[in-house]
């Protein structure tokens, strides 16, 4: 077998485990997931799957990485398209909020992420996707004097951390009307920032 096609066969291989193992998490959840339902689901053998990775958590981690990454393209993209930076973080903010919705998302980004992965590389996960977007708009508003001179560091993390927090609320919530209440918040939270 030639070497290109071993090698589309391997991302292929590797491909159906992410994607099988993604609806598998999303569905079950993280603690609910064997390996073996893992490779049933893929259609592959368990040496294929350590082939590409050593564990479930690694796996996992793939996983989370892939759903973070959609997440901050979907808010990114609903950003980018307004004109102002102020827009862009409102938009933003709320995209991120929306997004948390999915139940899908909400499992694996935002109920097993933590837990599998522990604290602080979630948190350094979710920096270097979603956090960066919103370090970005704050530093572009600092500079145009919308929003006071203060550091962005800060700032971004005490952001982040609520938004975080509204989006276990809302997973954990039946009530329809919770996202246009936590949006409605977030707004009033936001605008309290701006230079009047």
């Amino acid at each position: 077998m030639p070497q290109g096609v071993r090698a589309q066969q391997r991302e292929l291989t590797r491909q159906a485990l992410v994607r099988e193992s993604r609806r598998l998490f999303s569905t079950l959840g993280y603690g609910a997931v064997g390996l073996s339902e893992i490779v049933a689901a893929a259609g592959v053998t368990k040496g294929a799957l350590y082939h590409h990775f050593s564990s479930k958590a690694e796996l996992f981690r793939v996983v989370l990485e892939q759903a973070q990454q959609e997440v901050a393209e979907r808010i990114a993209a609903t950003a980018d398209a307004r004109e102002s930076s102020w827009e862009q973080l409102l938009v933003g903010c709320e995209a991120f909020l929306g997004a948390s919705t999915d139940p899908a998302i909400q499992r694996i980004m935002l109920i097993d992420g933590p837990a599998v992965l522990g604290w602080a590389e979630w948190r350094e996960m979710n920096e270097a996707t979603s956090g960066r977007h919103l370090a970005e708009v704050l530093a572009v508003l600092i500079e145009e004097g919308t929003i006071p001179a203060q550091p962005v560091e800060p700032l971004t993390h005490l952001l982040s951390g609520a938004m975080n927090e509204a989006a276990l609320w809302l997973a954990a919530s039946s009530d329809p009307a919770d996202l246009a209440d936590a949006t409605a918040a977030l707004t009033r939270l936001l605008e309290a920032l701006r230079v009047p």
